[in-house]
């Protein structure tokens, strides 16, 4: 794969605090094929048009989500009607939702409240022009089932290059060292996380790009700080569990900052960015949380004894 074909968009949004340097699609030139990674919301799909013109590209030919959540796939099909030959390629259990986006636009919308409605509503993908391939030959493409941050995620290798969605977190770009934070809304279970951060592991991919934000050169490395953090903020959770709830998310907040490396760079952040971590923190939280609840007490114990 020639990254020189390779460019990150961002897809900023303004009227939401500290939005910007978060959402980002990945266009991809290659020989005699074009191909885009999450497209983002509605709301970003005029500025993402504006950017690929600017490059020159007047087709696409595959468009791939890494999952079908309102920030990544909620403008799919306003793109498409943009670019009229693009295949959207999407996990099995997503492709109705695309289809018939109402359930998850309510969803969304449930979930999110305003941040759903500055994103816009999710418009729907023709039926015959969303599917799921295991691997596309002709251009080097291979996909793999990885759930964890959602049931319906993906990540996609072409050559020798991974697109890992939020399989490794979220990661925010500092001065020095490295911030990441999991992604890991209800419904997560640290299992199904682990195994597939393994999967990407041993891949030993060196560039990595992830959904927020960016690419790196030293993918393994990320992947394996993920995979301490999702265990370490586990057993967080379970130590900070009997936490009066309306104290718990700063008791588990604190609890991170003396032991998570990476996560306390949150510090070094600018101030709008560090507000908007701060929030989507609560929602890692409550995933972990729900996991956690749902143990035994020995297996609680367990994690606490590390």
């Amino acid at each position: 794969m020639n990254l020189d074909n390779l460019a990150c968009i961002d897809l900023d949004q303004p009227s939401l605090e500290g939005f910007r340097k978060f959402i980002n699609s990945w266009i991809y030139q290659g020989d005699g094929f074009t191909l885009l990674v999450d497209p983002g919301p509605l709301s970003t799909i005029p500025r993402l048009c504006e950017e690929l013109r600017a490059r020159g590209v007047k087709r696409l030919d595959y468009v791939l989500l890494t999952h079908i959540h309102i920030d990544h796939a909620g403008g799919t099909g306003a793109l498409m009607k943009e670019f009229p030959e693009a295949i959207a390629l999407c996990h099995q259990d997503g492709i109705r939702h695309m289809v018939a986006p109402e359930k998850l636009w309510q969803g969304s919308r449930k979930v999110l409240g305003a941040v759903a409605e500055a994103y816009g509503e999710i418009v729907a993908v023709p039926e015959e022009r969303i599917r799921f391939e295991e691997r596309l030959d002709g251009i080097g493409l291979r996909t793999f089932l990885t759930p964890g941050h959602a049931q319906h995620h993906c990540s996609y290798q072409l050559d020798d290059f991974l697109f890992v969605g939020e399989v490794a977190g979220v990661r925010c770009e500092v001065d020095q060292g490295i911030y990441l934070r999991p992604a890991t809304p209800p419904r997560f279970i640290l299992d199904v996380a682990l195994d597939s951060i393994d999967r990407m592991a041993a891949l030993a991919p060196r560039q990595m790009a992830f959904a927020h934000y960016g690419m790196v050169e030293n993918g393994l490395e990320h992947l394996q700080i993920a995979r301490r953090q999702l265990v370490l903020w586990v057993r967080g959770v379970a130590e900070t569990l009997a936490v009066e709830p309306s104290r718990r998310e700063d008791a588990l907040f604190t609890w991170l900052l003396e032991r998570d490396d990476q996560f306390r760079n949150i510090r070094n952040l600018p101030k709008d960015i560090q507000a908007r971590e701060r929030t989507f923190f609560g929602n890692s939280m409550r995933g972990m949380v729900e996991f956690v609840e749902s143990l035994t007490e020995e297996e609680r114990r367990a994690l606490v004894a590390g």
